[in-house]
């Protein structure tokens, strides 16, 4: 089937490429019970030398700059409690992660985590990293704006492969939080 968004002539349902997803996503797909069937997830197989926004969106089409999320993992920091959560804005806005993200979290200081917490927590690849399957207890800060999409792309959990869902299924992700402003568009 062909994509709702972008250029990509193949797109499956996620439920029929478990094997292509890391354990993590490939569980949660299999254990989806949203409102959103689990088979308006769809996977699309990507290239992963051109995964970073820029070179994808060239190749892909630029539209999806605006209806494609990015996910990265942050720790909030309050004495000695370290929590890490999820931020997942447009592709083309950045984390407020010193004023949402740090209130939220109830933090003193926030910062993007490091890059072997972020991989090793999550069990997805650098670059790959999507809302779905994350561990359960963690927060998933949601903008709104990501939400009110009709389709969005995401990581896949592997820098090869993306998935297509509708923005209101991240709503549905445990420890969603959906928030106002958590995306902030650079000037």
């Amino acid at each position: 089937m062909r994509a709702p968004i972008g250029d990509f002539d193949d797109a499956r349902p996620a439920p029929d490429c478990l094997d292509l997803l890391t354990p993590p996503v490939a569980a949660a797909v299999r254990d989806w019970g949203g409102a959103v069937p689990a088979d308006r997830i769809l996977y699309v197989d990507t290239d992963p030398a051109i995964a970073d926004t820029a070179v994808f969106v060239e190749h892909h089409g630029r539209e999806l700059l605006g209806t494609s999320a990015n996910c990265v993992i942050v720790a909030g920091k309050r004495g000695e409690t370290e929590t890490l959560a999820a931020c997942v804005v447009r592709s083309a806005d950045r984390v407020d992660v010193n004023g949402v993200v740090r209130r939220e979290l109830g933090a003193r200081k926030a910062r993007f985590a490091a890059m072997d917490v972020a991989t090793g927590d999550t069990g997805m690849e650098y670059g790959g990293v999507t809302p779905v399957g994350l561990p359960a207890d963690w927060p998933v800060l949601v903008d709104a704006a990501v939400v009110d999409l009709p389709w969005v792309l995401v990581g896949s959990g592997r820098r090869r492969g993306k998935l297509i869902l509708p923005g209101k299924a991240l709503a549905e992700l445990p420890g969603a939080v959906i928030l106002e402003g958590l995306g902030v568009t650079p000037q």
